[in-house]
């Protein structure tokens, strides 16, 4: 037999319900017994107490006083369970027997002379047996000796036995073939989430399993498992976007340059040809360089840090060094920097990834600023956190596009805005390190009015 899933419940089962039934079927055993000789003993009992109160004691011998007793129908006649009376004295010599026991004698049995009951035997048949020791005058003058047939009992016990034995292996195996087909029937929505499971392929995620009916474990599985497959189908349609963004991005400056050296050596050029032709070359090398180190630094932000190199980072003179660094595009499109600091601008944090979320933000509300415009940086604690936001005034982000500049390539409106350098993977880079340090990153924004990047830390 293959012994599957369905196959192990069903062995299972039957060895815990061969266990449970054995102790029930002894159980039941058990009482039958106690009860058929408790009932025998109490009968056993009850003829010995009466015989002993119809005797007659004389100096050497004790015999019935009323023998017309034992001639009554329960001694004699072979329907009802004949009853074997004996007296005999403390020696053990025979005073006196029921006429049924003809000539046989129950055993005396010396060791056991305080009223105990046993089981023995008379004439080869077993009888369960009770002597009573007979006080006269305060001495031990001889015993009652009473016998009650086993035979019928134990026919009985032998009866039930033998049922028992052969329900146990029937039972047995009707709870097997039960079990087995209700287990089957239980793992049928397993089976076929199995064989949707076999059916799905990294090209055909679209596939889903159908969900049971009732919303139990098999329904949560079921569930977990279509949205396992949907955050897969997600992930490798991002990783497909990602790959098609990336060739454009790399290809595109290389494009660029081939065509750009090809004209060169077309025909002979003036020395400044030749430089504006080298500058603009060399201008979308640094472009492609640019994109290749961040789509490295976006790989390695895939697995989080073991530790942070956590200090205590003072933000506004971090803010100045960020504005050093852009002044030149800052005079280029005239722009007033306003910081408004309150004196609690203190976070602890590390410095490599704080300095990265405020280059990139910073440097995204330049490029997106109106020329002879402003920028407005406020620092501020608020409930026990610290506060960084940076508005700009510029060309702003679609509402419907907010949730989409958080994906590497992404650009709003990026046909409208050509002449802004940039390849969308600075925010996705942001987001990823405010996630390693706990910080929160919203945007709020309007579309040729500017935007605002809130950090909480």
């Amino acid at each position: 037999m293959n012994f599957n899933y369905k196959n192990r419940i069903a062995l299972n089962f039957l060895i815990a319900s061969a266990v449970t039934i054995s102790l029930v079927f002894l159980v039941i055993y058990a009482v039958v017994l106690t009860t058929v000789y408790q009932n025998l003993d109490r009968a056993v009992s009850y003829e010995a107490i009466k015989h002993s109160h119809g005797l007659t004691f004389t100096r050497d011998s004790i015999h019935f006083l009323n023998r017309a007793e034992l001639e009554e129908r329960e001694h004699r006649e072979a329907d009802v369970i004949p009853v074997f009376i004996q007296i005999i004295d403390a020696d053990g010599n025979l005073m006196d027997k029921s006429p049924n026991l003809k000539e046989q004698a129950l055993k005396f049995n010396p060791e056991d002379p305080d009223g105990d009951h046993f089981n023995t035997m008379l004439n080869g048949k077993a009888i369960r047996q009770l002597q009573l020791p007979l006080i006269f005058e305060g001495q031990t003058r001889g015993y009652v000796l009473a016998a009650m047939s086993l035979e019928d009992s134990k026919m009985v016990i032998g009866k039930l036995r033998n049922i028992l034995l052969a329900l146990f292996p029937l039972v047995l195996l009707s709870l097997f073939f039960i079990t087995r087909l209700l287990a089957g029937k239980s793992i049928a929505p397993v089976a076929r989430i199995t064989a949707t499971a076999d059916r799905i392929t990294r090209n055909n995620l679209n596939e889903r399993i159908e969900l049971p009916k009732t919303k139990d474990e098999l329904y949560t599985l079921a569930s977990s498992i279509n949205e396992l497959l949907e955050r897969i189908g997600n992930a490798i349609e991002r990783e497909r976007q990602f790959t098609s963004d990336a060739s454009h991005e790399l290809r595109t400056p290389l494009s660029v340059i081939k065509g750009t050296m090809e004209v060169l050596i077309r025909k002979p050029r003036t020395e400044a040809e030749y430089r504006e032709k080298i500058a603009y070359a060399l201008t979308e090398i640094d472009r492609m360089s640019n994109t290749i180190d961040q789509l490295l630094m976006l790989a390695r932000f895939d697995k989080t840090p073991d530790r942070l190199n956590r200090q205590s980072i003072q933000l506004v003179p971090l803010l100045d060094d960020i504005l050093q660094r852009y002044e030149p595009e800052i005079i280029r499109k005239n722009l007033q920097i306003n910081i408004d600091d309150n004196g609690e601008a203190e976070v602890e944090s590390d410095p490599y990834y704080i300095d990265l979320i405020l280059d990139n933000v910073i440097s995204n509300a330049i490029k997106y600023s109106f020329d002879d415009s402003s920028i407005q940086i406020r620092v501020f604690k608020k409930e026990g956190e610290i506060f960084c936001e940076i508005t700009d005034h510029g060309v702003g982000i679609r509402q419907e596009d907010i949730p989409s500049v958080f994906t590497p390539f992404f650009r709003s409106d990026a046909l409208k805005h050509k002449r802004i350098p940039g390849n969308g993977l600075g925010l996705s880079i942001v987001k990823k390190a405010c996630t390693f340090i706990n910080a929160d990153f919203t945007l709020t924004s309007l579309p040729s009015q500017g935007t605002t990047a809130t950090l909480k830390f």
